[in-house]
């Protein structure tokens, strides 16, 4: 096995039907569980680096988007505020845009 992430087997062109990916080097640490335990142990951590770097992005962009959405919210809110105070309906109801 090897780092390289466009690694796809063997380098001499032949296949022989199985990929050493990271799916497949967890699910083989799984299997060897029943044998001795401390193979999950590295199958969890080497996944549980893919998921913190999913929890990352997803509170980055919750981070972005949540200050925006806050911003079309209110401006969304004073726009109907002040039409209901003018007995006005509110134009472009189906409208995103403020």
């Amino acid at each position: 096995m090897t780092d390289d992430p466009g690694y796809k087997g063997r380098s001499d062109g032949q296949s022989n039907g199985f990929q050493l990916n990271r799916p497949t080097v967890i699910s083989l640490l799984y299997l060897g569980s029943f044998l001795a335990g401390i193979t999950t142990i590295i199958g969890i951590a080497w996944t549980l680096v893919a998921i913190i770097g999913s929890i990352v992005t997803f509170g980055m962009a919750a981070f972005i988007l949540f200050p925006l959405v806050a911003v079309w919210f209110a401006v969304r809110a004073i726009k109907s505020l002040l039409a209901a105070q003018k007995q006005e309906p509110v134009r472009n109801v189906e409208s995103w845009i403020f």
